[in-house]
């Protein structure tokens, strides 16, 4: 007998979970913010990641992203609300959106301080979505909102989000990871290794070469600690890489006979306006 869940959980749009993903787990997303110019966009509602890099070539600019607006951030918490479960909201790092803000100013607005828990991710992409299928597991174990979030902060510093990117021009230009100011303009071909730590980006290790061998090196550095890692699922999120290469990501992993579930995403458009394309990731948790 399935037991009924006590809360909703939703999540902003940067949690890169796919439909199928989302329906599973019983996942509602929200749009953010896209801005070409003068131009807003909704995430995964009326642009594409073609488009974003259309108009970054023609103008030589990245685009701007933005959370949602007070009045949507309302909005969204009403009609949630009105199911008469408490809602649970994973929002992307507070050091990079102020979407947590947002979202905990509306549930003060509307006085359901006690009926909202905001969950700052400390992440991006699959990074939030990993807390967020653990989130929703324990829901269907018919665990309450309080009990969950807690569950969840507990676990969000063994989320391992690292990827490499293609190129550094949108990364560099979005300013939201320090340290690639000494990178850009330097070497051709270089593809630094960016992880997510303490809700915040930074560059490691920098791989040079063709994106195939150097995605496959990544990969293998990555073994060791893969290798510790909570079996039940790895991500490899990308921002739509040769098909190869996800290929041979994934006969990696399955080579390695080592998890229960490996989930292939693409990012959506905000987390791809600050990647640029060609980028390519694997997340998981970290072992207890």
């Amino acid at each position: 007998m399935k037991i009924m869940r006590k809360v909703t959980i939703i999540s902003d749009s940067t949690c890169d979970l796919s439909k199928e993903l989302k329906e599973r787990y019983q996942i509602e997303t929200f749009p953010l913010h896209i801005n070409l110019g003068e131009e807003q966009y909704s995430d995964g509602v009326d642009i594409t990641a073609e488009d974003i890099y259309a108009w970054s070539d023609e103008t030589k600019q990245t685009p701007k992203t933005s959370t949602l607006s007070p009045f949507e951030a309302e909005e969204c918490l009403e009609k949630h609300l009105a199911g008469g479960k408490d809602v649970i909201c994973f929002c992307i790092s507070e050091t990079m959106s102020s979407c947590v803000n947002v979202m905990r100013m509306a549930a003060r607005s509307l006085g359901s301080e006690d009926r909202v828990f905001v969950v700052d991710s400390k992440n991006l992409s699959t990074g939030i979505g990993l807390q967020i299928i653990e989130a929703a597991i324990m829901a269907d174990e018919g665990m309450g909102a309080k009990e969950i979030v807690e569950a969840v902060s507990a676990m969000q510093s063994r989320v391992r989000a690292s990827f490499v990117v293609d190129t550094l021009t949108y990364l560099h230009r979005g300013g939201r990871c320090s340290g690639l100011a000494a990178m850009v303009g330097g070497t051709l071909g270089l593809h630094p290794y960016i992880s997510v730590v303490d809700g915040k980006m930074q560059p490691g290790k920098k791989y040079r070469g063709r994106m195939n061998k150097t995605i496959m090196h990544y990969v293998e550095d990555l073994r060791p600690e893969l290798e510790k890692a909570k079996c039940d699922r790895v991500f490899i999120t990308h921002s739509g890489c040769d098909e190869e290469i996800i290929a041979n990501v994934k006969a990696y992993l399955e080579e390695m006979n080592y998890f229960n579930e490996i989930l292939i995403t693409q990012a959506g458009c905000v987390v791809t306006s600050h990647c640029g394309p060609g980028t390519l990731g694997v997340l998981f948790v970290a072992g207890e």
